[in-house]
């Protein structure tokens, strides 16, 4: 009796502490299980080079959000890029969307700069006003060959 209820009580205690290194796993992980956290907008650009997936989304510096995925719109041969933006951050239909560099040559990020609007933006909608990212390749190459 005396052994059974010591392996009982071990048995529990393992699968407490299982049960919290899981959770801690998904909250430091930043995993979503139950509800989603976040609300969809689709942004296109003339060129998202060097945007990944998992990218930031900032406002004013601030992290809102993250690039949810990027794939080619065939029929208007643009970047159809998805963010994946906080549910208590408020957008309104003039907010333009512009693809920055942290740094010289760092990661690539999407800044979003508010507008003034009435209409806010709701979970599938699309930004409108986009800016693609600076091609520093492209600049160079006229400046050298003379095309400035």
């Amino acid at each position: 009796m005396q052994k059974t209820s010591i392996e009982m009580a071990v048995g529990v205690f393992m699968l407490i502490g299982i049960a919290c290194v899981g959770y801690l796993t998904i909250q430091l992980g930043k995993m979503q299980w139950l509800g989603d956290d976040f609300y969809s907008l689709d942004a296109r650009f003339k060129s998202a080079a060097g945007l990944k997936s998992g990218s930031q989304v900032e406002i004013a510096g601030v992290q809102v959000g993250q690039v949810g995925s990027i794939q080619f719109d065939p029929n208007r041969q643009m970047a159809l890029v998805r963010l994946k933006i906080q549910k208590d951050i408020v957008l309104t239909d003039d907010v333009i969307a512009s693809v920055k560099t942290s740094g010289l040559i760092g990661d690539r990020y999407i800044k979003l700069t508010p507008g003034g609007s009435d209409m806010v933006l709701k979970s599938g909608d699309q930004i409108i006003e986009t800016e693609s990212a600076i091609d520093f390749e492209e600049l160079i190459s006229k400046y050298v060959f003379g095309k400035v």
